[in-house]
Order: structure tokens, then sequence, then C-alpha cells
């Protein structure tokens, strides 16, 4: 350094490594480096990293310039066409999973049939066997006192069975009560005054109502020393009818009915606005009607609140003498019924438009 005051540089070496740039001209020409100097240069700011991603694509095994649509199901036309020899079918998976389907579910029908038939036994009924969907003209028709030639005995109503065609064993004594009142009367009846037929009450059927079982308790009652009684039953009858969206071949009937000395119409309309209020149907009406086996009778109508109108929902009466007495009943005892199908109150509970989809051969879990 000078006297003057000027600064005089010199070197001090003869050649200056610049690693950084180095390094920079390395990363430039695609190089690697060591892992702790790149963190270097990322901390000073000198390199940003970048991600190039690339893909490599070749023909497959299944390659094919026009995409063949695999079949999964054969038809009926592959084979009349002989197509299905040159269809290429789907692999089937064996550990694939199936749709999940919803287990454990009460069918709407069972479980208003178990509502109905607490209520029945919380009113003090005791429930009818009705495990014979077989069963003779005679109970069905007969013991009802309905006439051989009623309309519902015709086979366009009735399905007759083939095999066994006719039954063998009936109460002869009872027969001859019952084949008396039917062709001279009897009990302050005149009777229907027609030739009555074995052949036809031997008839076997697919019962039509359920009231054929109160036929046979009731004379199973009068056999005995006469007790008060209360029964029902909700179960399967069959008619041949045609079906559409409220009615099927088969369906489930209703029943209920009381036995008691000196019982009246007024009891039948209180034992009815009682089991009806505990479905929930609180207004009730009840219309003049005609039944051959109750004398009087009265269908029985609910007002729906949702439709805002009344619905027909039960037939109701009083059994007529010329059926109780020829069973052995006392003149004194009166029986009061009421029926009704189960699939009525079901579809308007569930808001259900045609009865196919709530009963039937397609549907499942009844």
């Amino acid at each position: 350094m000078g006297g003057d005051g000027k600064q005089l540089i010199t070197r001090k070496v003869q050649h200056v490594d610049d690693k950084v740039k180095d390094l920079l001209l390395q990363i430039q020409q695609g190089l690697d480096i060591a892992s702790d100097e790149i963190k270097a240069l990322k901390a000073r700011k000198l390199i940003v990293p970048q991600t190039w991603k690339g893909y490599s694509l070749k023909r497959g095994p299944n390659y094919a310039p026009k995409r063949k649509k695999v079949v999964t199901d054969l038809t009926r036309d592959n084979f009349q066409s002989g197509e299905w020899k040159e269809l290429e079918f789907k692999e089937y998976n064996y550990s694939a999973k199936g749709q999940p389907l919803e287990g454990g579910n009460l069918h709407p029908l069972l479980k208003v049939r178990a509502q109905l038939k607490q209520i029945f036994l919380c009113m003090g009924f005791e429930e009818m066997p009705t495990n014979n969907f077989v069963e003779s003209s005679f109970w069905n028709f007969d013991a009802l006192f309905q006439p051989q030639q009623h309309p519902a005995r015709d086979s366009h109503d009735t399905f007759f069975l083939e095999a066994r065609s006719t039954t063998k064993i009936l109460p002869e004594d009872y027969v001859l009560r019952v084949t008396q009142v039917h062709e001279s009367g009897g009990y302050g009846s005149r009777g229907y005054a027609y030739d009555w037929k074995r052949e036809e009450a031997n008839k076997n059927l697919l019962r039509t109502h359920t009231t054929s079982v109160s036929s046979r308790m009731l004379y199973q009652l009068a056999q005995k020393p006469f007790a008060p009684k209360k029964y029902f039953s909700i179960d399967r009858v069959f008619r041949n009818e045609a079906v559409d969206r409220t009615h099927l071949a088969e369906f489930h009937q209703i029943e209920g009915l009381v036995c008691d000395r000196g019982l009246t119409l007024c009891d039948l309309i209180g034992v009815l606005h009682d089991f009806f209020s505990r479905l929930g149907m609180t207004k009730l009406k009840f219309k003049p009607a005609y039944n051959p086996y109750t004398e009087p009778s009265m269908e029985i109508f609910s007002y729906h609140e949702g439709f805002k109108k009344w619905v027909e929902v039960g037939n109701s009466g009083m059994f007529r003498p010329e059926m109780l007495q020829p069973m052995g009943l006392p003149e004194d005892v009166q029986v009061i019924a009421w029926g009704l199908s189960l699939e009525r109150p079901t579809m308007i509970l569930y808001g259900i438009d045609s009865i196919r989809d709530l009963f039937g051969h397609k549907i499942l879990g009844l």
C-alpha cells in the first residue's frame, strides 16, 4: 500500500475453484450430485425442484383394432341363431361380493296379523285351529244354512278337489237335522223347500271362508254342557275370482265370534266398536246387509282420514237359529260374529295400491 493512500491488490493464488458453479453446471448437464449439496443449493435458492412424469405404452395381449364387448348372459336368441359359438364371455369372478341384502324383516301382512292376534288375545278371545285348507262342502256351506243352489257353491266361485273328491266322515245325526232344516225348516223357519243332496255336501273343496272352522267349533261346543266362548281366527281362504289390483284367488280372512246367552245386536255393535278402536278406527257406520247364515247382518264402514271417505272394512251379523239349534246349542244361546280381510287394512296402513305388490307368488317372506 503506497504513501498516497491508494490500495494495491495482488493475486495470492494462481487458480480458484468455484464449487458452486461446478455443481450448477453438473445439474444443467443432468448429472447426479450428492443429496447434501442439493439441500445446500435449495437453501440458497439457486435451484428449484421440478417433477417430470413419463409413460411408456405398448400393445397388450388383448389388443384389437376394434373394441369387443364380452357377453355376461346367454339368451334364447343366442341359441336359436347359433351366435353362442362365436361369443366371447366375461370371466366369472368367484371372489366378487354380491349385492347386500336386507334380511330379517317381517312381511307387512305378518306384522298386521301379529297386531290383530294380540288385540284378540287382549280382549279374551281363544284362537281356533285353522290348519285345514281342505274342507267338505257340508262344513263350509250346509252347516251354515247356505242352500245347495247358492251361487257361491257354483264351480265358478269355488275350487273343488279332484282327489280326494269327497269326504266319508260326517256326524250322521247332525247331518239329518241339517237336512230337515234345509228341506222343511224348523226352529221358526220355513227352510228352503228343496231336495237336499248328500253327495253335494260330501264334495271336498278349498275352504271359501274360515267360518267353516267356526261351524266345527260351535258343533263341538254344543256336544258338552254349554259354556260361553270367544273365538277368533286369522288364516287363508280360497275363491275362484278374477285377479286384479284388489282381488286374488287366495287371501287372509280375520274372524271373531262370541257365543253366550242373551246376546243382542247391541252387543255386536259394542264389541265391534271395541275391536276397531284398538285398530285406530274410531268412526264406524253400519249398513244392513244379507248373509245366508246371519240375521240380522251388517256391513261395517270406517271413516278413512287419508282418503277422506267411508271405507268398507268388514261384515258382521248374528248366526241364525237354523244354523245353531241343529248343532244342539240351547235356544237362548246366540252367536255374534264378524269378519274382514287382512289385506285391506294392511294396504291402507302401508299405502300399497295393488294387492299383488303385497301378497302372491312373487312376494317372498310369507
